[in-house]
């Protein structure tokens, strides 16, 4: 199958509408074409500052605008972010996240102190993504230089919703991001979110424009909202998991050699919900008990889910 990135919103419309065996059985068969469809990567994501963003991100429970009674944290000590990788690594990890809730990364000792972890952790000889806002060139070239795998800047849904979700910052200046992280020669790590409210043509808009950027993202997250007391978006209906399923298929089929992360709000569905999302194309999932402030499932029975499906954690390349 060629890759493409010219695909228009009617031709995605018409592949997230088919018939939903068609479309798993689509997903499937380009899957195993260019992925192991049996290993799954397991990931880890640590908050290394948690809190007090200046954001206001309806979703998110670090945001300062909201009052959800999570604690406000300084930057972690380096020594203690390199042994929770040491930690991650053991489980199973091949690629450990590093999420910091900043607007914009600030200069100085704590960029100093992001790329010695940044640093200590390549040395593990794990794949190392940050997600800490928006970068300079600058930035982004350092953390290239420091070793960083990967940078993680979400899309969260269209253009057209994008304003109802987060006003402190405009869709451009993600996109802005992702094309410096690019230019310094990191991988990117882009997707969204589902379930904040969206419409199907949101969906389909999310869709669109990860599937139009060239080359694709490496690594396409696609979390489910995970509700959290004190938020906009606190009581938003669940999303019904078929949608999810709906959406890491057509994700797969669009952009068949990128990695698709199931993941956050995982903890909300079944067993049966995410071996689904597996057959649809899903190849990498978060591990660890929480996922920078909400829930996630044990590492246990992750790898108990993988054991009965006869799957397994991908090693390490």
């Amino acid at each position: 199958m060629q890759i493409r990135h010219n695909w228009t919103r009617e031709e995605i419309r018409a592949i997230f509408n088919s018939p939903l065996p068609d479309l798993i059985f689509q997903a499937q068969s380009i899957h195993r074409e260019f992925h192991p469809p049996e290993e799954v990567q397991l990931c880890r994501l640590l908050s290394i500052k948690t809190g007090a963003c200046p954001e206001d991100c309806a979703y998110c429970s670090q945001s300062a605008h909201y009052k959800t009674g999570v604690a406000r944290q300084k930057l972690m000590n380096p020594a203690d972010v390199l042994e929770s990788a040491k930690r991650a690594k053991a489980d199973g990890a091949t690629r450990f996240c590093m999420g910091a809730a900043w607007r914009d990364v600030p200069e100085g000792r704590e960029f100093d102190s992001v790329l010695e972890m940044v640093r200590s952790v390549a040395a593990l000889d794990l794949e190392v993504c940050c997600t800490l806002g928006m970068l300079t060139d600058s930035q982004a070239a350092r953390l290239k230089e420091a070793g960083l795998t990967a940078y993680n800047h979400n899309l969260d849904t269209s253009p057209e919703f994008y304003g109802h979700i987060i006003t402190t910052r405009v869709y451009e200046d993600r996109l802005q991001t992702i094309a410096r992280v690019r230019k310094a020669g990191i991988t990117v790590c882009c997707g969204g979110i589902l379930g904040i409210g969206e419409s199907e043509e949101d969906r389909i808009g999310l869709l669109h424009q990860l599937a139009t950027l060239d080359p694709h993202p490496e690594s396409v997250p696609i979390n489910v909202l995970a509700r959290v007391e004190g938020t906009p978006l606190a009581n938003t209906p669940d999303l019904d998991p078929l949608v999810m399923v709906r959406a890491i298929a057509t994700a797969r089929i669009l952009m068949p050699a990128s990695r698709v992360r199931l993941s956050g709000g995982r903890h909300k569905l079944s067993r049966e919900a995410v071996a689904l999302c597996f057959l649809a194309g899903a190849n990498s999932i978060f591990t660890g008990e929480k996922l920078l402030t909400t829930p996630n499932p044990s590492v246990d029975k992750d790898m108990a889910l993988l054991d009965d499906l006869g799957m397994k954690a991908m090693a390490r390349a």
